[in-house]
């Protein structure tokens, strides 16, 4: 199946949050669901779940803003545009041109961040919440180590200030692309040739490589920081949550002593489930099948 053919029956649509253009896919009937993806993908990570999915639901396949075919719009010095919190506001703006007032979010990677963030933020808004194999921000940031510096290299070397990365990445856009979807315990023929291009034609947009950095610049920074304000203060998920990881990923062998991602996520919410995936960080598009059931099972139980 190639990524647009799943997306034939999608309508393509463009909305202006009057801070960003958000670019999205909506398919399906049912309840309302927003996909959000991760880095370095675009909306495109969903076009083997998004079909079995949209018999039950309602889906919204964004771009995040700096990714795929959403706008980038410039950033400050503490990077604040590219924050969880203004990337959330995006999406909340974005839902409710759609018409929905509340709804329910799954995210994977980079977009889980910005889901769990809009619970967090928005909790009226959201009915249900799925995080696909990443931790909290500051958790992760807390429990930093030797593997996370060399196995998840973004994290430290995208943080860095600018012009750095952006020229790295800017440089060997196709390396960059490979390493990430051949690694963290994911299998590259996973990727079929027009997504995996779709990718590095994205990494290959200045404005969008700078964007993109400044979203893990924030993470080191004001995400982090709003982490933990929130955790200290005692806000908690308040909506059900659903935690998926992948079988090969790091999540399932780096968290052992501290009970693993289920016991560490268990900590932010009051309604917690969930399980691995078979497949590596990018399951959804090596265990399509089982993502999309365990996802719809759980959101059919939304109120």
């Amino acid at each position: 199946m190639e990524p647009l053919t799943s997306f034939k029956s999608a309508q393509q649509i463009q909305i202006d949050t009057g801070q960003a253009r958000i670019f999205l896919r909506q398919m399906g009937r049912g309840p309302s669901l927003l996909l959000l993806h991760g880095f370095p993908q675009t909306h495109l990570m969903w076009y083997r779940v998004a079909p079995l999915l949209a018999q039950q639901f309602t889906l919204i396949c964004a771009d995040l803003r700096g990714y795929g075919q959403s706008s980038c719009p410039p950033s400050d010095a503490a990077h604040t545009p590219y924050s969880k919190r203004v990337m959330a506001a995006d999406m909340i703006a974005v839902m409710k041109q759609l018409g929905f007032e509340s709804f329910s979010v799954a995210g994977h990677d980079r977009g889980g961040r910005v889901a769990y963030r809009l619970a967090l933020d928005f909790p009226q808004a959201i009915e249900r919440l799925a995080v696909l194999d990443i931790l909290p921000t500051s958790e992760v940031w807390h429990r930093a180590d030797k593997r996370l510096a060399i196995g998840y290299w973004p994290w430290s070397l995208l943080a860095q200030e600018e012009p750095l990365p952006e020229q790295l990445l800017l440089a060997a856009p196709a390396s960059i692309v490979d390493n990430a979807l051949g690694g963290w315990g994911s299998d590259p023929g996973a990727f079929p040739a027009s997504i995996r291009q779709a990718y590095i034609d994205a990494l290959a947009n200045p404005a969008r490589v700078h964007a993109i950095c400044e979203d893990y610049r924030a993470a080191a920074t004001l995400d982090d920081e709003q982490d933990q304000a929130d955790y200290t203060k005692g806000h908690r998920i308040q909506c059900p949550l659903l935690v998926l990881w992948g079988q090969n990923s790091v999540l399932n062998s780096w968290y052992t002593k501290a009970g693993g991602p289920l016991a560490i996520w268990s900590d932010w919410g009051r309604d917690v489930a969930g399980q691995p995936i078979r497949g590596g960080h990018f399951f959804p598009e090596e265990s399509p099948l089982e993502t999309a059931q365990q996802l719809g099972l759980f959101f059919a139980n939304a109120a």
